[in-house]
């Protein structure tokens, strides 16, 4: 049975014919790379053109830069039917860390850097970075703690800084850099973003950190190192010292784009290993007639209804106009950790099928545990969480006259 969401029409229609591209074009592409290298910037291009005829390339972005000017809301579950392929965020070009990237240009940077920046992007002409994580004793899950500087000298700044795990910092034309801009401030309201191209002396990317995941995709995490980086004074993105602000009003947002693509790569999970137990039989019986079988989709469905619900509506909340922290961190939390559980199972039920690379459920498997990390780690966001209930108990005030025993 099909749930039915608060999605308006036009975005369930163009969800649906994403969808459609993504299973009918870009599935066998990512078949053919599966567990192997991955994809050439040749097979991206002819997806991504393959992607602009079916009308559905760059959906998020305004008409005028070459997208399809949906609302943000609009988006989800479009994202969700792109997340179906490892490949379908690239190809669409709702992919992180570009589609954050290109969401913060639209909403912070002036006309030239839009025009300098924002449209190659969007046509992928070019990629970009966002740099913000540090290396101990830097910025990591507590962004207090950043080191990199921008000091202004005459009509420049001038970065220092050391950075890693910046998603695409190796292939990035631009680096979205956060640097302290007044040292004698607390760093949300002292630090500021700015425009930085890779090739910029003094921009030294050290190399792709090893790590879990990666695959077809072929998207590393930087290290790089900025030594007396010198760029223009409009480099600056946005407002001088509301470099926190505005990743703020990027990080939320994005969130909850990666949780839709995840809970796209968990959907077609699910349909693979379904179609799976429907074929394999077992004792005498396909596996999909175990009672354990239909109670672990089951348990596997109803989370994964749970996290769109979530999403859609803490999404309802940032379109509102609110910050909505609480629901977003709710909403990453709990989709990272169900998409993770339904690949795994997925995984289980298909057996060594499912650990093999003929099927994609390894390679999402390997994908989807990085969620748990990027874009804050479980733990930051129930701090998050856990925070707002005691600073929101309504019986805090009763409970703190009760006598010592009673409490």
């Amino acid at each position: 049975m099909a749930i039915e969401y608060t999605d308006s029409e036009l975005a369930s229609e163009f969800a649906e014919r994403t969808r459609e591209f993504i299973d009918d074009v870009v599935v066998p592409v990512e078949r053919d790379h599966l567990g192997g290298d991955a994809v050439d910037e040749s097979t991206v291009a002819d997806l991504r053109e393959q992607a602009r005829d079916y009308g559905v390339y760059a959906p998020h972005l305004p008409e005028e830069y070459g997208g399809q000017g949906l609302s943000y809301r609009d988006m989800l579950p479009v994202f969700e039917a792109a997340g179906r392929s490892l490949l379908g965020a690239t190809a669409v070009r709702v992919d992180a860390p570009d589609e954050g990237n290109m969401h913060t240009l639209e909403m912070f940077g002036t006309e030239d850097q839009k025009e300098e920046w924002l449209r190659p992007l969007v046509q992928g002409d070019a990629r970009s970075a966002f740099s913000m994580t540090e290396p101990n004793p830097g910025a990591g899950s507590d962004p207090k703690m950043i080191q990199t500087t921008a000091e202004k000298d005459g009509d420049e700044w001038v970065i220092d800084g050391h950075k890693w795990w910046t998603t695409q910092g190796t292939e990035a034309d631009v680096l979205i850099v956060m640097a302290k801009t007044d040292p004698d401030a607390h760093p949300y309201s002292g630090c500021s973003l700015f425009l930085v191209p890779a090739d910029a002396d003094g921009v030294d990317v050290v190399r792709d950190i090893p790590h879990v995941g990666g695959g077809v995709t072929g998207i590393g995490h930087a290290e790089i190192k900025y030594d007396d980086v010198r760029v223009p004074e409009d480099a600056l993105l946005g407002e001088r010292n509301e470099g926190f602000s505005h990743s703020q009003q990027r990080l939320g947002p994005a969130r909850l784009t990666h949780c839709m693509r995840y809970s796209g790569m968990a959907e077609r999970a699910l349909d693979v290993a379904k179609a799976y137990a429907d074929d394999r039989d077992a004792f005498g019986e396909p596996l999909s007639e175990k009672q354990h079988t239909r109670f672990r989709i089951a348990e596997a469905e109803t989370n994964l209804h749970a996290a769109r619900t979530m999403v859609r509506h803490a999404a309802d909340q940032i379109e509102a106009g609110e910050e909505a922290r609480v629901p977003v961190s709710m909403a990453k939390v709990f989709t990272a950790n169900t998409v993770q559980d339904v690949i795994d199972d997925c995984i289980q039920l298909c057996g060594g099928s499912g650990i093999g690379k003929d099927l994609p459920l390894a390679d999402f498997y390997e994908n989807v545990r990085q969620f748990r990390i990027v874009d804050g780690a479980d733990e930051v966001h129930k701090r998050v969480i856990g925070r707002d209930a005691f600073d929101q108990d309504p019986h805090a005030e009763e409970l703190a006259n009760l006598p010592d025993y009673q409490v």
